[in-house]
C-alpha cells in the first residue's frame, strides 16, 4: 500500500512495535529509517511536538506515538484484531500497554547510566520484573487466550532487555529470582521469530552503541 509510510529506526522498540502490527493486518509499508542524530525535515514535520519516532504516514497524515499507532492500524485496516474487542478486557490490555511506557526506561536507564544512580534504576527494575514473575503465572498472554495489544507493547521486557544484558554483561532478569518471567521470554522470542528484528542485529548496533558512548566519554 503506497499510501503507508514509517519514520523509525529498525533496531527500536518503538518502531518495531508499529511495524508489528503491521505486519499482523498484511499492510504494505515503507520504512523510511530516521538518523537521531540528524533529524529529517520529514520527522520534525510530522512530530512538531515531540520531535521522536515512530511515526506513521497514511495517506499523507501522520499518527505520533507507538501504542497509538497501533491502535489506528487496528481501528484502520482489515486483519485479525489486536486488541480485545470485550471491553473490559480491552480495558486491561491498555493498562499493560501503559505499565510497560511508564516502567520500560527503568529498565533501560540501568544500563545507560552508572554509580549509585544505576543501583537505584536497578532496584526499580526488579520491582518491575516482580510484578511481571507474578502476573504471568499460568499465562501466556497478558489479556485473554490469544496474542495481542499488550503483548506488542511487552517487546521491549521480551527481546530487548536480554539483548541489552548481553551487550552490557548487566543482568537484571535471572532464572534464580524471576524463573516465571524467563520461561515466558523464551517462549515468547521462540514463538514471535517471525514478526522480531534479528536479535544478533540487535546485539550488534547496542554493542555499537555502548562502544560509541565509551569512547565518547
Amino acid at each position: 500500500m503506497a499510501g503507508v509510510k514509517l519514520l523509525g529506526v529498525w533496531y527500536s522498540p518503538y518502531s518495531h512495535r508499529a511495524e508489528w502490527a503491521l505486519k499482523l493486518k498484511g499492510v504494505e509499508y515503507e520504512l523510511v529509517e530516521q538518523d537521531l542524530q540528524n533529524k529529517s525535515p520529514l520527522l520534525l514535520e510530522s512530530n512538531p511536538i515531540h520531535k521522536k519516532i515512530p511515526v506513521l504516514i497514511h495517506n499523507g497524515k501522520p499518527i505520533c506515538e507507538s501504542m497509538i499507532i497501533v491502535e489506528y492500524i487496528d481501528e484502520t485496516f482489515e486483519g485479525p484484531s489486536i486488541l480485545p474487542k470485550d471491553p473490559y478486557d480491552r480495558a486491561r490490555a491498555r493498562f499493560w500497554a501503559k505499565f510497560f511506557d511508564d516502567k520500560g526506561d527503568t529498565l533501560t536507564k540501568s544500563f545507560f547510566v552508572q554509580g549509585e544512580e544505576q543501583e537505584k534504576a536497578k532496584e526499580q527494575a526488579y520491582e518491575m520484573l516482580k510484578v511481571l514473575d507474578n502476573e504471568l503465572k499460568d499465562k501466556k498472554y497478558f489479556v485473554g487466550d490469544k496474542f495481542g495489544f499488550a503483548d506488542i507493547a511487552a517487546t521491549g521486557v521480551a527481546l530487548y532487555l536480554g539483548v541489552l544484558e548481553e551487550a552490557t554483561g548487566i543482568v537484571l532478569a535471572t532464572r534464580e529470582k524471576f524463573p516465571i518471567f524467563c520461561a515466558w521470554r523464551d517462549e515468547y522470542c521462540s514463538e514471535n521469530k517471525e514478526y522480531l528484528p534479528p536479535r544478533d542485529g540487535l546485539l550488534a548496533a547496542f554493542k555499537a552503541l555502548f562502544q560509541a558512548a565509551a569512547a565518547a566519554k
